[in-house]
């Protein structure tokens, strides 16, 4: 069974590719204070459709490359389609 995470895409500079930020909470063991941790995930976007601000769903695969196992299966909320205005059509 693969694993599977979700994360915000922080940089899609190289090609192919995308870097994922996916954050999760963490308790001390003796304070019990719950703080943030975050971890850093470069995955295979083939169509390089990703911008920064995405939010996307990714699983793991066989290695694609030295540093990247992880493979794109959904974009849940596209930050870069937020911003699109739709405009009305004349009937209305």
């Amino acid at each position: 069974m693969a694993r599977k995470f979700k994360g915000v895409v922080v940089s899609n500079k190289m090609d192919k590719t995308a870097v994922v930020r996916v954050d999760r909470l963490k308790t001390h063991p003796i304070y019990k204070k719950r703080f943030k941790v975050s971890k850093n995930f470069k995955i295979h976007d083939a169509e390089n459709i990703l911008k920064p601000g995405d939010l996307v769903e990714f699983e793991e695969t066989k290695p694609i490359s030295k540093d990247k196992k992880w493979v794109l299966t959904n974009v849940v909320k596209g930050a870069h389609f937020d911003q699109v205005a739709v405009e009305p059509t004349q009937g209305e």
